[in-house]
Order: C-alpha cells, then structure tokens, then sequence
C-alpha cells in the first residue's frame, strides 16, 4: 500500500512539473508587450453631445461652441465618474418619485429634480459655509421660506418641508429673472450675486454670463445628470431593479408635547434610536421640550423594514396620535 501511494504521489509531482514548464512564457514580457496589451484591453472614448437639448422647456444652445466645450467637460467627467453616477442612479429610484411630486403639486418643472443632485449627491450633507441636506440650504434662507431651524428641530433635513421650501425659492427667482434656468443658476450663486453680474454684464441668460467657476458649471453639470439619468444605458450604465434603492414603507406618528428620550421612544415602536434619526434626521437632538406644544409629525418604518426590499412602491399611510 504504501509503495501505491509513492507511486501516485511521484506520478502527481512529475505532471505538476510538466504542466509549470508547458506554462512559462519563453521570455518574460517586456514594457511593449504590457503596453500593447493595455491598449487592447483597455479604452476610453468621447461622448457625443446631444443634438438638441433643453431644461425646464428652456433651450440650451448648442450651436454655441463655449456651451457645446462646457456641457463636454461636465458629461465626460459624470460619465467616466462611474461610482458617483452609479449612486446617483440608484438613489434616484428611491427619492425621485417622491421629489417629482413635490415638484409638480407646487409648480415648479421637474427637471429640477437633477438640480438636487448636483447640490447633495441625493444626501443629507452639510456645506463648508453652513448650507445642510439635500437642498442645501442656509439658515436664513430656509426660515424666510417657512422651514424651523434650531438646536433641536432643523427643517432643512425634512425631506419633504425642505423640497417646498426650495420650491419657494424657485418660483420666486422665476419671478424675478423670468427664466427657469436663471433661477436654477441664482440657487447656487445667490440671487443678489446674479442680479450683480446681470446689471454689469448687460446680459440675462445663463448662457451669456461670464460667472463664478462653481456657477459657471453649475448648469452644465445638472444638464449632464439629466442625460445620463434618461437613458443611462447609452452611457455605459447598467443597474438591475434589484440593485436600485426603494422607499422603505413608513407609517405616521404624531406628537403635541415634550419627548424626554428619542432612544425610549424608538423602543416604543420597536426601533431603535439610529433608525428614528435615520427617517427623522430633522430631530437634532436626543430630547425635544416642545414647551409651544406645537404638533410634529414623526415617520415610523413599517413592521419587517430592516429585511432586503425589492420593487416597492411609495405607500400613502394613515397616522395616529400618540402623546409622550
């Protein structure tokens, strides 16, 4: 017996080395070889630019040879950004439909719902000059449009109070410019800067201004997301359903007076505190005194919400009153 497994083994050690030597290259590659190599593999090409293209029902005009440069640089940058524009994909399955809505009840085009983007990434962030959630907006700004900013309570992480908020601001800017797309540019250069180059330069279309480089891109980057968000399978973007994210079914609770302890009250509804704050990130603390008695409503995820969802659509739900 043992002279058999000497013998396999030997045989086993003798086609390893006949299958190691067949294996070997003659000679090691050299750098012309990874070089051809990498160009046989590996490419990257320019992205044709639409023929027409408009936002919010305005034109863009393409026929200019400074707009058809600046819409390039932004395309080809969210294009071959991938990771970036992979979560701007997926994030919009889930909020969209909800913005779009919003949009329309208060007037507002719905290629606006791109602008979110380019302002927040579709998250709740936080600028370096105090600018917070998806909408980005400044304190004061968000209190001269109806949102509550303080220690404990800060609209402008409210999904849904902070998208009308920024609905406001653009149907007042339309106002004042009389177009969409200047009042999307005032949203990230301030009306009063806008209104200052406008008055200096003699011109009113965004197309025409020499601007701040943020501003100056501004547009052509929120036109870019519109493109590739459209058809993202014409930009080498490809996400089943089952990858996308879906709104988590939530139903309503509503409270009139002082909550001592957010991590108590989560565990009332079978949450946890980070999960409260997840839906209800506008609750800046971890108490709220209440002492106006003023009525706030708070999203509670539905049974099971922690389990993998797929394809769910935006369920309308009914609300209870619930005192602490």
């Amino acid at each position: 017996m043992k002279n058999k497994y000497a013998f396999l083994t030997l045989i086993g050690l003798i086609i390893t080395f006949l299958i190691f030597i067949n294996s070997r290259p003659e000679e090691d590659p050299t750098p012309d070889d990874f070089q051809q190599a990498f160009q046989k593999k590996y490419s990257v090409f320019s992205i044709p630019l639409p023929e027409q293209l408009t936002f919010a029902g305005e034109d863009v005009p393409l026929d200019h040879f400074d707009v058809r440069e600046s819409l390039d640089q932004e395309l080809l940058v969210n294009t071959y950004w991938q990771s970036q524009t992979l979560l701007f994909l997926k994030r919009s399955n889930k909020y969209f439909p909800q913005i779009e809505k919003l949009l329309k009840d208060n007037g507002i085009p719905e290629d606006f719902k791109y602008l979110v983007l380019a302002e927040s990434d579709l998250k709740n962030a936080v600028s370096p000059s105090g600018a917070v959630g998806i909408w980005q907006l400044l304190t004061g700004t968000a209190r001269d449009f109806g949102l509550e900013v303080n220690e404990e309570i800060d609209e402008r992480y409210h999904f849904e109070k902070s998208t009308i908020a920024a609905c406001k601001y653009f149907k007042a800017a339309h106002d004042l410019f009389g177009s969409w797309t200047m009042a999307a540019a005032s949203y990230n250069m301030g009306r009063r800067g806008l209104i200052r180059q406008v008055n200096r330069q003699k011109e009113n279309q965004y197309y025409d201004l020499l601007l701040n480089e943020e501003t100056g891109r501004y547009i052509y980057r929120i036109l870019a997301i519109k493109l590739i968000l459209e058809n993202p399978d014409q930009y080498g973007f490809h996400v089943n359903q089952d990858d996308m994210y879906h709104v988590i079914p939530t139903y309503e609770v509503r409270i009139d007076s002082a909550i001592t302890d957010f991590a108590d009250f989560a565990k009332k509804y079978s949450i946890n505190y980070k999960i409260l704050k997840y839906f209800n990130p506008w609750l800046r603390d971890s108490y709220l005194t209440n002492k106006n008695k003023k009525e706030y409503v708070i999203k509670i995820p539905k049974e099971g919400y922690r389990s993998h969802i797929r394809n769910i659509e935006y369920i309308e739900i009914d609300s209870t009153i619930v005192t602490d």
